[in-house]
């Protein structure tokens, strides 16, 4: 597997993963969406199905990490670590890509919704562009990455430590192709599956990222776009979407080298 190879699959994977997750999300969020109000099990749902169809397309080149917690756990259990570059390389261009291309999809669901005084307010009273864009979330930031329900530091963080746990316990102890470089073909299956059962069982807090291209790059983006009355991009809370993930990985492929290696 050349360098080229992990590169141009995890971008392409990662797109394709942020374009069908965060288009679910968009889907139900947004005003003038037909699926809007579809709900939660949409969500959790659409994400799973997201990482069957990105894995499936793009195993093959690069073994379809498409998450740096991911590549985290396989390197730390079977080595590799000069590949590792191009994997978050990748991953977060991808990531970056897809949340672009959810929004050229939804463009004027994006319009219509942040245009919406119901939604936004009137923005003469309140404006949020400028320097609101770094303060807290902005009513569409949920499409482009996750945010707390509650925010209390230390359970935000322990949340998304647990569920990418569970995701790369999954993956190590199930999901590996021969080689150990990657998602096998029922390995795809499975992550998938496990996807929707973190999303259901433990995403409610957090939104789980439990993957900090797949948050960090999208969030970057929805600072960028010009997207009117937007509001901010939540950095205080970007953080805890990446230290937590690949905190978990770290301690699944702890658990796994104890346990089952």
């Amino acid at each position: 597997m050349s360098s080229s190879d992990i590169f141009i699959g995890e971008t392409i994977g990662t797109a394709v993963l942020i374009l069908l997750g965060g288009g679910v999300v968009a889907a139900v969020t947004l005003k003038n969406s037909k699926a809007r109000g579809a709900g939660w099990v949409a969500i959790t749902f659409g994400w799973g199905f997201a990482v069957m169809t990105a894995v499936y397309m793009t195993g093959f080149l690069s073994g379809a990490h498409l998450n740096p917690a991911v590549t985290l756990g396989i390197t730390i259990t079977n080595g590799g670590w000069g590949d590792v570059p191009f994997y978050l390389a990748g991953q977060m261009l991808g990531a970056m890509i897809g949340a672009t291309l959810v929004w050229i999809t939804y463009y004027g669901q994006f319009q219509a919704h942040l245009t919406d005084r119901a939604i936004v307010g009137d923005p003469a009273d309140k404006p949020l562009e400028g320097p609101h864009s770094g303060q807290a979330a902005g009513p569409v930031l949920g499409i482009f990455s996750t945010g707390p329900e509650i925010r209390v530091v230390w359970q935000n963080l322990a949340t998304e430590i647990i569920g990418t746990a569970v995701l790369v316990l999954a993956v190590l102890t199930q999901g590996l192709n021969a080689d150990g470089n990657g998602l096998g073909t029922l390995g795809a299956l499975i992550t998938a599956f496990v996807v929707v059962a973190i999303g259901l069982s433990l995403g409610g807090p957090t939104g789980y990222a439990i993957n900090p291209a797949r948050d960090l790059g999208p969030r970057i983006v929805h600072a960028l776009l010009p997207l009117p009355n937007k509001g901010g991009s939540d950095w205080g809370y970007a953080w805890i979407p990446v230290v937590g993930p690949l905190t978990g990985s770290a301690l699944a492929a702890g658990i796994y080298q104890l346990a089952f290696a």
